[in-house]
């Protein structure tokens, strides 16, 4: 019989050992495993200062060598489908100015219904610069606009001027009002700026150069005995007594239409166009007394005019015909005469202004 207080000890000896043995094996395979990746980083720091990879020292070819082809790919064939769309896009070069930007002018034939702020809305500028650059033609007057006009364009606001003898930039700029550096620098002029030398007679542009110019309007008629000469305003003119019907301060829209058309109220048309059709009545936009009725100078046609007896008065012009006679009281309302497109006109329209005092204003201030 065994004796177990024996066998214990002996036990444990052996439990022993073989813990010692476990733990010696884990220990080598852990220096194992240290001393590889000890040799690895320093492997991989060699090679990266090398500019290689890694598996290069291990003579394994990378993926991007492993794709390296200097052979020509073959590509398959590609069939686009019946239904396939596309938009074509030509090579343009031409990129650096923005889109409807112009560098030079451009002529322009006046057709029937243009206005010269019509014209100038539709090459993008303003009205005024149309009328300076046209000044041979129109005098600054834009009822002297007549079908089959050849006007010129400018293609920027400005002036355009025609170079004299003796001119300078310096000088030319000054006398409108425009920075030199502009002037040379704008491309459709094509100056050297190292020596600007321009021909005389050239047009050069002056971009952002104005001038003052004369408005052309019908004289101011006032009611009562004042002496009005037929022989100088025309035919239409009368005097007229110191009576007659008076204005209530308040203006109707003459036409049967609440449009404009052709050119609305700018500095060169101190007046609104608007839109009515051969034949069309015209209204009286407030009660007054008639001071003018008939035919003028001037490019207005046939013209009616009216004082209210307040400090105001209505100028209607490019009549078709005429329902009323100078010296008459009208009344707010009431028809005078009858849509036409007499005198230096494009098309049917009414020349409608307002005045006071003598001087033009807004009709857009009042006209209801």
């Amino acid at each position: 019989m065994i004796n177990s207080k024996t066998t214990a000890p002996q036990n444990n000896k052996v439990q022993e050992e073989s813990g010692r043995k476990q733990r010696s094996i884990i220990s080598i395979i852990t220096w194992i495993i240290a001393v590889l990746m000890i040799f690895l980083m320093g492997a991989s720091l060699y090679q990266f200062f090398k500019g290689e990879s890694l598996l290069q020292l291990f003579g394994v070819a990378s993926s991007s060598q492993i794709e390296s082809d200097d052979s020509n790919p073959v590509l398959p064939s590609y069939a686009a489908g019946d239904d396939y769309q596309s938009v074509k896009r030509d090579a343009n070069a031409d990129t650096v100015l923005p889109s409807g930007y112009r560098k030079e002018p451009v002529n322009y034939t006046v057709e029937s219904g243009d206005s010269i702020f019509g014209i100038a809305q539709t090459f993008d500028v303003e009205p005024e610069s149309v009328l300076w650059a046209n000044y041979d033609i129109l005098n600054d007057d834009p009822h002297l606009i007549s079908v089959g006009q050849d006007l010129i364009i400018p293609p920027v606001d400005g002036i355009l001027y025609k170079w004299k003898e003796g001119d300078t930039i310096e000088k030319v700029a000054g006398e409108y009002y425009a920075d030199p550096e502009d002037v040379l620098l704008f491309p459709g002029n094509d100056l050297d700026m190292t020596n600007p030398a321009i021909e005389p007679g050239t047009l050069v542009m002056i971009p952002g150069g104005y001038r003052a110019y004369q408005t052309w309007v019908v004289p101011t008629i006032v009611r009562g005995n004042s002496g009005v000469n037929s022989s100088i305003l025309g035919p239409g003119a009368c005097s007229t007594s110191e009576g007659g019907a008076v204005g209530t301060y308040t203006f109707v829209w003459p036409t049967p239409y609440h449009q404009i058309t052709g050119n609305d109220y700018w500095g060169g048309h101190q007046a609104l166009d608007m839109m009515c059709y051969q034949g069309d009545a015209i209204f009286a936009s407030d009660s007054g007394v008639v001071v003018y009725a008939g035919a003028i100078s001037g490019g207005y046609g046939n013209m009616v005019m009216i004082d209210h007896g307040n400090g105001y008065q209505t100028l209607y012009a490019h009549l078709n015909s005429i329902n009323v006679s100078c010296g008459q009281s009208v009344y707010q309302g009431q028809v005078i005469a009858a849509c036409g497109s007499t005198g230096n006109s494009t098309g049917p329209h009414l020349h409608f202004e307002i005045r006071l005092n003598g001087g033009m204003i807004n009709p857009w201030l009042v006209v209801q």
